[in-house]
């Protein structure tokens, strides 16, 4: 039997009541299906060239059963969306992994609101005419901090860049080795820096850094002195580091700007719940520092962004230089970052940023959520094994590192599956569930398991248990 002739045309399983299914199912336009037709013919093809397919396989349609089964595969695979939503059962509140801060309802209803059509993204209601975005968050920004200026990036490595690029290029910016510090992805200030075209001086050592350091280092080519806050990593032990106040006198009798990347930023004080020690950026303004950046998506709660406050001559010299607008936001970033900024003006980050609310959850209103799935699973299955205990969560984002907050988990077993096999099928289910792995255990926060995602998470173990796709 020749297998090659009995493999049907494009055009005759184009009229197959399978292809229009298929058409219907996946809203595909026949233009788009046809090529990827003629590829699972090709496919079916070289299978028989390879002797992979038998006469046996051609009976009662099989050939044609094949290649839709080839375009469906085909077809899922390319439409299956990469960037998905996830119940991130970790309790890091800001993981970086997981997307950092996720944004309150007011941000989410005002990014859809102006997503929906037209916007006022450049344009000044009140004259008719042309206005600049760099204005829509300008005046919440310098409300919030008592800055004189501020505008927006995005994100805080491009904030430092423009920064510096605008401000120091060719000349020289002074930093203490102790603050050259190593972000997120390898990235490293002190590359950054170098890409900017500022000229890097490096003043101390990797654990001390006196005052006699930035003197004995001011040329007629510094440009300005830079405070980097190590808001990824503490140094303790035999250490030492410059304090703003006396860095400030020095700055003024050179007639020197002080820049410092505050990195993570807060406009809430964690301090009054006594959690870590972030100062916030009002604090750090009030002290006399000239400009300071510091990221959206962090502590703030917001989009990602790189947020620059300060002085005005120094934000109107950021704003008018190109790379403004090499770097400039969108008008999505641009909605979420208001409405996120309108909670703290109306004093209702508490209760409306679902950051600020996570680091402050109470480790008892986390043991309430936790039995709820207790009780729910063991009541459906018998098959897991669940213990509540008491652990630390963190707060993430290269936030507050040495920070633990109290919590309490769910330390999960199952009947039939190891650890490493149940957090893969959780993670395999159509809204993923991505746990936290400690000593070979699978353990559920529900620091950042919001109440109405709770049900979702019981019927996603109960799925796993049962080997069905949620």
């Amino acid at each position: 039997m020749n297998l090659f002739r009995l493999l049907p045309a494009v055009d005759e399983l184009q009229k197959d009541e399978q292809f229009s299914h298929i058409q219907k199912k996946y809203e595909m336009s026949e233009k788009s299906l046809t090529p990827l037709l003629a590829e699972a013919i090709q496919s079916l093809r070289e299978e028989i060239l390879k002797g992979e397919i038998t006469e046996a396989d051609a009976v009662n349609d099989g050939l044609k059963e094949r290649i839709f089964s080839y375009l469906k595969e085909k077809i899922k695979g390319e439409l299956d969306l990469n960037l998905l939503p996830v119940i991130n059962a970790t309790g890091v509140v800001l993981h970086t992994n997981l997307g950092r801060a996720r944004l309150s309802e007011a941000a989410l209803k005002q990014i859809n609101d102006v997503a929906r059509g037209y916007s006022t993204l450049e344009y000044n209601i009140e004259k008719g005419t042309r206005g600049s975005r760099h204005d829509l968050v300008e005046d919440y920004l310098c409300d919030l901090t008592g800055a004189e200026a501020a505008m927006v990036v995005n994100n805080n490595a491009s904030a430092v860049y423009i920064t510096l690029r605008a401000l120091a290029k060719d000349k020289e910016v002074i930093v203490s080795r102790g603050e050259l510090i190593e972000i997120g992805g390898s990235f490293r200030v002190s590359e950054i820096m170098a890409e900017s075209g500022a000229q890097l001086v490096e003043v101390g050592t990797s654990n001390k850094t006196h005052l006699k350091d930035y003197q004995g280092a001011i040329t007629e080519e510094t440009s300005m002195l830079m405070k980097v806050h190590k808001s990824n990593f503490d140094l303790v032990g035999f250490s030492a580091e410059i304090d703003t106040g006396e860095l400030l006198d020095l700055a003024k009798k050179h007639d020197l700007p002080i820049y410092e990347d505050l990195g993570s930023g807060t406009l809430y004080d964690f301090k009054e719940d006594r959690i870590g020690k972030e100062p916030t950026v009002k604090e750090k303004l009030e002290a006399g520092i000239d400009l300071i950046s510091f990221s959206g998506d962090k502590l703030l709660g917001g989009p990602q962004a790189g947020i620059i406050v300060g002085k005005k001559e120094y934000i109107d010299a950021l704003k008018s230089h190109q790379l403004a607008r090499v770097l400039r936001v969108d008008k999505f970033t641009l909605a979420g970052l208001e409405a996120t900024l309108q909670a703290y003006v109306k004093g209702m980050e508490r209760e409306e940023i679902p950051t600020v609310r996570d680091i402050r959850l109470p480790a008892e209103k986390v043991r309430r959520r936790a039995e709820v799935f207790k009780q729910e699973v063991t009541s459906k299955t018998g098959n897991y094994s669940l213990e509540i205990e008491q652990d630390v969560s963190k707060v993430g984002g290269g936030t507050m590192p040495t920070v633990d907050l109290a919590t309490y988990v769910v330390k999960v077993k199952h009947r039939t599956y190891s650890s490493g096999k149940l957090a893969e099928k959780l993670r395999e289910l159509r809204f993923p569930i991505i746990v936290r792995m400690k000593d070979e255990q699978v353990l559920v926060d529900f620091r950042t398991i919001d109440e109405n995602e709770i049900q979702g998470v019981i019927e996603g173990f109960l799925a796993v248990d049962k080997g069905e796709e949620k």
